[in-house]
Protein backbone atom coordinates (compact mmCIF):
# COMPACT_ATOMS: atom_id res chain seq x y z
CA UNK A 1 0.00 0.00 0.00
CA UNK A 2 2.32 2.42 -1.47
CA UNK A 3 1.76 5.20 -4.18
CA UNK A 4 0.94 9.27 -4.31
CA UNK A 5 -2.67 8.61 -4.97
CA UNK A 6 -3.11 5.82 -2.05
CA UNK A 7 -1.31 8.30 0.73
CA UNK A 8 -3.69 11.40 -0.89
CA UNK A 9 -6.89 9.29 -0.06
CA UNK A 10 -5.69 7.81 2.67
CA UNK A 11 -5.01 11.03 4.37
CA UNK A 12 -8.44 12.61 3.48
CA UNK A 13 -10.32 9.66 4.83
CA UNK A 14 -8.88 9.80 7.91
CA UNK A 15 -9.50 13.48 7.59
CA UNK A 16 -12.79 12.76 7.18
CA UNK A 17 -13.08 10.24 9.79
CA UNK A 18 -11.91 12.45 12.62
CA UNK A 19 -14.43 14.98 11.70
CA UNK A 20 -17.18 12.58 11.91
CA UNK A 21 -16.14 11.54 15.39
CA UNK A 22 -16.28 15.39 15.93
CA UNK A 23 -19.79 15.27 15.36
CA UNK A 24 -19.67 16.24 11.61
CA UNK A 25 -22.59 14.24 10.77
CA UNK A 26 -22.27 11.12 8.60
CA UNK A 27 -18.97 12.26 6.62
CA UNK A 28 -17.48 9.13 7.89
CA UNK A 29 -19.35 7.12 5.51
CA UNK A 30 -17.29 8.80 3.01
CA UNK A 31 -13.94 6.71 4.36
CA UNK A 32 -14.87 3.32 3.29
CA UNK A 33 -15.65 4.26 -0.44
CA UNK A 34 -12.82 6.79 -0.86
CA UNK A 35 -10.27 4.19 0.47
CA UNK A 36 -12.37 1.49 -2.12
CA UNK A 37 -10.65 3.24 -5.33
CA UNK A 38 -7.27 2.13 -4.36
CA UNK A 39 -8.18 -0.74 -2.56
CA UNK A 40 -10.33 -3.53 -2.09
CA UNK A 41 -13.87 -2.89 0.04
CA UNK A 42 -12.92 -5.10 2.36
CA UNK A 43 -9.30 -4.43 2.84
CA UNK A 44 -10.55 -0.59 3.27
CA UNK A 45 -12.96 -1.72 6.13
CA UNK A 46 -9.70 -3.48 8.24
CA UNK A 47 -7.17 -0.81 7.06
CA UNK A 48 -9.83 2.12 8.29
CA UNK A 49 -11.31 -0.11 11.99
CA UNK A 50 -8.06 1.10 14.03
CA UNK A 51 -8.32 4.58 12.70
CA UNK A 52 -11.65 4.52 13.84
CA UNK A 53 -10.77 3.94 17.18
CA UNK A 54 -8.61 6.33 17.55
CA UNK A 55 -10.73 8.54 16.64
CA UNK A 56 -12.93 7.69 18.40
CA UNK A 57 -11.14 8.08 21.65
CA UNK A 58 -10.80 11.93 20.76
CA UNK A 59 -14.28 11.77 20.19
CA UNK A 60 -15.17 10.79 23.70
CA UNK A 61 -13.13 13.18 25.52
CA UNK A 62 -14.39 15.96 24.01
CA UNK A 63 -18.01 14.74 24.32
CA UNK A 64 -17.79 12.85 27.74
CA UNK A 65 -20.53 15.21 29.18
CA UNK A 66 -23.45 15.44 26.97
CA UNK A 67 -24.79 12.20 25.35
CA UNK A 68 -28.13 10.44 26.23
CA UNK A 69 -28.22 8.08 28.16
CA UNK A 70 -31.50 6.45 27.32
CA UNK A 71 -30.64 6.01 23.39
CA UNK A 72 -27.50 4.42 24.18
CA UNK A 73 -29.12 1.83 27.05
CA UNK A 74 -30.56 0.67 24.26
CA UNK A 75 -28.26 0.98 21.64
CA UNK A 76 -25.62 -0.82 23.40
CA UNK A 77 -27.78 -3.91 24.23
CA UNK A 78 -28.23 -4.80 20.17
CA UNK A 79 -25.80 -3.25 18.29
CA UNK A 80 -23.44 -6.19 19.25
CA UNK A 81 -26.45 -7.97 17.94
CA UNK A 82 -26.24 -6.60 14.28
CA UNK A 83 -22.64 -6.94 14.20
CA UNK A 84 -22.73 -10.56 15.24
CA UNK A 85 -25.85 -11.23 12.43
CA UNK A 86 -22.81 -9.20 10.01
CA UNK A 87 -20.03 -11.62 11.19
CA UNK A 88 -22.03 -14.86 10.50
CA UNK A 89 -23.79 -13.88 7.20
CA UNK A 90 -20.99 -12.38 5.65
CA UNK A 91 -20.01 -15.13 3.60
CA UNK A 92 -23.62 -15.25 2.26
CA UNK A 93 -24.76 -11.95 2.20
CA UNK A 94 -23.93 -9.88 -1.23
CA UNK A 95 -22.46 -6.81 0.12
CA UNK A 96 -24.34 -5.09 -3.00
CA UNK A 97 -27.89 -5.79 -1.66
CA UNK A 98 -27.18 -4.60 1.58
CA UNK A 99 -25.58 -1.21 0.32
CA UNK A 100 -28.86 -1.05 -1.73
CA UNK A 101 -31.16 -1.28 1.15
CA UNK A 102 -29.59 0.81 3.05
CA UNK A 103 -29.64 3.61 0.47
CA UNK A 104 -33.37 3.17 0.12
CA UNK A 105 -34.40 3.38 3.62
CA UNK A 106 -31.77 6.49 4.24
CA UNK A 107 -33.41 8.23 1.13
CA UNK A 108 -37.11 7.58 1.90
CA UNK A 109 -36.73 9.23 5.40
CA UNK A 110 -34.49 12.01 4.15
CA UNK A 111 -37.00 13.01 1.65
CA UNK A 112 -40.34 12.45 4.08
CA UNK A 113 -38.31 14.49 6.85
CA UNK A 114 -37.49 17.23 4.65
CA UNK A 115 -40.65 17.41 2.96
CA UNK A 116 -43.19 17.81 5.63
CA UNK A 117 -43.46 20.36 8.65
CA UNK A 118 -40.92 20.40 11.52
CA UNK A 119 -42.12 19.25 14.66
CA UNK A 120 -41.61 21.52 17.34
CA UNK A 121 -40.90 20.18 21.10
CA UNK A 122 -39.00 19.29 23.66
CA UNK A 123 -36.90 15.81 22.88
CA UNK A 124 -38.84 12.48 22.90
CA UNK A 125 -37.61 9.74 25.02
CA UNK A 126 -36.31 6.63 22.99
CA UNK A 127 -38.41 3.67 22.68
CA UNK A 128 -37.16 0.04 23.16
CA UNK A 129 -39.19 -1.46 19.82
CA UNK A 130 -38.07 1.13 17.36
CA UNK A 131 -34.35 0.86 19.20
CA UNK A 132 -34.27 -2.66 18.94
CA UNK A 133 -34.99 -2.66 15.21
CA UNK A 134 -33.11 0.53 13.98
CA UNK A 135 -29.96 -0.88 16.80
CA UNK A 136 -29.54 -4.24 15.25
CA UNK A 137 -29.44 -2.92 11.92
CA UNK A 138 -26.82 -0.52 12.91
CA UNK A 139 -24.78 -2.88 14.13
CA UNK A 140 -25.42 -5.11 11.11
CA UNK A 141 -24.21 -2.01 8.17
CA UNK A 142 -21.72 -1.04 10.80
CA UNK A 143 -20.08 -4.13 10.33
CA UNK A 144 -20.49 -4.78 6.78
CA UNK A 145 -19.09 -1.53 5.90
CA UNK A 146 -18.90 1.25 8.75
CA UNK A 147 -21.96 2.65 7.49
CA UNK A 148 -24.25 2.44 10.46
CA UNK A 149 -24.64 6.09 10.73
CA UNK A 150 -27.85 5.87 8.38
CA UNK A 151 -30.14 3.66 10.59
CA UNK A 152 -28.52 5.36 13.64
CA UNK A 153 -30.19 8.79 12.47
CA UNK A 154 -33.34 6.84 11.28
CA UNK A 155 -33.61 6.13 14.87
CA UNK A 156 -32.42 9.23 16.64
CA UNK A 157 -33.25 12.40 14.80
CA UNK A 158 -36.70 11.91 15.46
CA UNK A 159 -35.94 12.32 19.38
CA UNK A 160 -35.09 15.94 18.89
CA UNK A 161 -32.06 16.04 20.93
CA UNK A 162 -30.34 19.38 20.60
CA UNK A 163 -27.33 19.33 18.63
CA UNK A 164 -24.09 18.64 21.33
CA UNK A 165 -26.51 15.68 22.71
CA UNK A 166 -26.94 14.13 19.31
CA UNK A 167 -23.13 14.28 18.58
CA UNK A 168 -21.99 13.42 21.85
CA UNK A 169 -24.46 10.23 21.28
CA UNK A 170 -23.56 9.18 18.31
CA UNK A 171 -19.52 9.50 19.09
CA UNK A 172 -20.24 7.31 22.09
CA UNK A 173 -22.27 4.81 20.38
CA UNK A 174 -20.04 4.55 17.33
CA UNK A 175 -16.72 4.52 19.79
CA UNK A 176 -18.57 1.29 21.60
CA UNK A 177 -19.33 -0.74 18.38
CA UNK A 178 -16.23 0.05 16.89
CA UNK A 179 -14.64 -2.11 19.88
CA UNK A 180 -17.48 -4.52 19.83
CA UNK A 181 -16.13 -5.26 16.04
CA UNK A 182 -12.74 -5.82 16.80
CA UNK A 183 -13.46 -9.34 17.57
CA UNK A 184 -15.13 -10.61 14.52
CA UNK A 185 -12.46 -8.36 12.24
CA UNK A 186 -9.36 -9.87 13.47
CA UNK A 187 -11.00 -13.72 13.27
CA UNK A 188 -11.47 -12.87 9.33
CA UNK A 189 -7.73 -11.41 9.32
CA UNK A 190 -8.74 -7.51 8.66
CA UNK A 191 -5.97 -6.65 11.17
CA UNK A 192 -2.26 -7.70 10.12
CA UNK A 193 0.35 -5.92 10.97
CA UNK A 194 0.47 -4.12 7.64
CA UNK A 195 -2.44 -2.63 7.99
CA UNK A 196 -1.62 -1.48 11.36
CA UNK A 197 1.45 0.02 10.56
CA UNK A 198 -0.54 1.85 7.58
CA UNK A 199 -3.24 2.81 10.24
CA UNK A 200 -0.82 4.07 12.16
CA UNK A 201 -0.02 7.10 10.16
CA UNK A 202 -3.24 7.90 9.48
CA UNK A 203 -4.35 8.13 12.67
CA UNK A 204 -2.56 11.85 12.33
CA UNK A 205 -4.76 13.42 10.30
CA UNK A 206 -7.84 11.53 11.78
CA UNK A 207 -6.55 13.67 15.13
CA UNK A 208 -6.87 17.13 13.36
CA UNK A 209 -9.84 16.08 11.96
CA UNK A 210 -11.93 15.28 15.53
CA UNK A 211 -10.62 18.86 16.40
CA UNK A 212 -11.84 20.39 13.46
CA UNK A 213 -15.29 18.22 13.77
CA UNK A 214 -15.83 19.52 17.34
CA UNK A 215 -14.94 23.24 16.35
CA UNK A 216 -17.36 23.13 13.71
CA UNK A 217 -20.49 21.45 15.66
CA UNK A 218 -20.34 23.92 18.23
CA UNK A 219 -20.54 26.91 15.99
CA UNK A 220 -22.95 25.55 12.88
CA UNK A 221 -26.39 27.10 14.02
CA UNK A 222 -28.65 24.08 15.49
CA UNK A 223 -31.10 24.49 13.12
CA UNK A 224 -28.49 24.29 9.87
CA UNK A 225 -26.42 21.35 11.08
CA UNK A 226 -29.82 19.24 11.67
CA UNK A 227 -30.79 20.57 7.72
CA UNK A 228 -27.11 19.68 6.96
CA UNK A 229 -27.85 15.92 8.49
CA UNK A 230 -30.38 15.83 6.32
CA UNK A 231 -29.58 16.50 2.84
CA UNK A 232 -25.99 14.56 4.01
CA UNK A 233 -28.00 11.43 4.70
CA UNK A 234 -30.06 12.26 1.25
CA UNK A 235 -27.14 12.49 -0.73
CA UNK A 236 -24.85 9.76 0.47
CA UNK A 237 -28.01 7.13 0.47
CA UNK A 238 -28.50 7.81 -2.84
CA UNK A 239 -25.22 7.43 -3.72
CA UNK A 240 -25.63 4.16 -1.95
CA UNK A 241 -28.05 3.71 -4.03
CA UNK A 242 -26.16 3.52 -7.44
CA UNK A 243 -23.50 1.55 -6.05
CA UNK A 244 -26.01 -0.86 -5.14
CA UNK A 245 -27.65 -1.29 -8.39
CA UNK A 246 -24.69 -0.98 -9.59
CA UNK A 247 -23.09 -4.08 -7.83
CA UNK A 248 -26.02 -5.64 -7.80
CA UNK A 249 -26.18 -5.29 -12.12
CA UNK A 250 -22.94 -6.47 -12.50
CA UNK A 251 -23.15 -9.63 -10.14
CA UNK A 252 -26.04 -10.75 -12.29
CA UNK A 253 -24.57 -10.27 -15.68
Amino acid sequence: MDGLTFWALAVFAAFCVGLGKGGVPVITALAVPLMSLVISPILAAGLLLPVFLAADAGGLYAYRKTFNRDVLRILMVVMPIGVFIGWATSAYVPEAAVTLLIGVIGASFAVVTLTRRPVEGPAVAPRWNKGIFWGTITGFTSFVSHSGATPYQVFTLPLRMDKITFAGTMTVAFAYINVVKLIPYYALGQLGTENLKTAAIMMIPAGFGVVAGVYLVRIIPEKLFFQVILWALLGLSLKLIWDGVTALGAFII
